[in-house]
C-alpha cells in the first residue's frame, strides 16, 4: 500500500539540477588545474580559481543535503543521492588540496606526466558532466551511462600508469631530495583526484543497476 502511495506522489526533481550545477563547477575547477599544470596561465590565479570553485561546490552540496532532509519523495534512493553528491564533492575537494600543495611550496613548473594527468582530470570531469544530467531519465539512457562510467574507470587506469611513470622519472632526474618529495606529493594528489572520479563512476553505475 505504501509503495503504491509513493508511486503516485510527485517527486522532487531539483536534485538533478543540483547534480548538474555541481558537475559544471567541478569541470571549471579541472580546467583551471590543467591550465596551471601546463603553465598556460598564472599559477596563483589558477589556484585561487580552484578554491573559489570548490567553495561553490560545497554550497551546492549543502543544498542537496538540505533538500534531502526536507523532501518527502525523492527521485532516487536517499542513500544514493547522498553518496553521489558526496563522491562528486570529494573530487573537487581533492583538486583544492592539490592547489594548496602547489601554493604552499610555490611551485611554478610541472613535469610532463603531471600535465598529462591534468588532461585526464579534465576528461574525467567532462564525462561526469555528460553523465549526471542523464540520471533524470535512467531508463532511456542506461546504456549511455554505462559507457560513460566505463570510460571514467579507464581514465583512472591511465592515471595510475602516468603516476607510476612520473614518479620513476622524477627519481631518475631529480637530484634534490626535497624537490623529489614535493614532486611525489603532487603526483599522489593528482592520482587521488582521478580516484575520486572513479568513485563517482561507481556510484552512478550502482544507481543504474538499482533502477533499471
Amino acid at each position: 500500500m505504501l509503495g503504491w502511495f509513493r508511486a503516485l506522489m510527485p517527486k522532487e526533481e531539483r536534485f538533478f539540477d543540483l547534480f548538474t550545477r555541481h558537475a559544471e563547477v567541478t569541470l571549471a575547477a579541472a580546467r583551471a588545474l590543467r591550465g596551471l599544470l601546463r603553465g598556460d596561465d598564472d599559477v596563483l590565479r589558477c589556484c585561487q580559481e580552484i578554491t573559489k570553485r570548490e567553495n561553490e561546490a560545497d554550497e551546492i552540496t549543502r543544498e542537496v543535503m538540505t533538500a534531502l532532509r526536507k523532501t518527502f519523495i525523492t527521485p532516487l534512493d536517499r542513500g544514493d543521492i547522498k553518496d553521489l553528491i558526496t563522491s562528486m564533492d570529494d573530487s573537487i575537494d581533492q583538486m583544492n588540496q592539490t592547489a594548496k600543495v602547489i601554493t604552499l611550496f610555490e611551485l611554478r613548473s610541472f613535469e610532463g606526466h603531471m600535465q598529462e594527468m591534468g588532461d585526464i582530470i579534465v576528461q574525467a570531469a567532462q564525462l561526469m558532466m555528460d553523465a549526471v544530467p542523464l540520471l533524470s531519465s535512467l531508463g532511456r539512457h542506461s546504456a549511455r551511462l554505462n559507457s560513460l562510467t566505463e570510460e571514467m574507470i579507464r581514465l583512472e587506469e591511465q592515471a595510475d600508469q602516468l603516476h607510476d611513470r612520473g614518479r620513476k622519472q622524477l627519481f631518475l632526474d631529480e637530484k634534490d631530495a626535497i624537490a623529489f618529495v614535493i614532486g611525489t606529493e603532487v603526483y599522489e594528489h593528482l592520482e587521488t583526484v582521478v580516484d575520486r572520479f572513479e568513485d563517482v563512476a561507481n556510484e552512478i553505475s550502482a544507481i543504474v543497476i538499482e533502477n533499471v
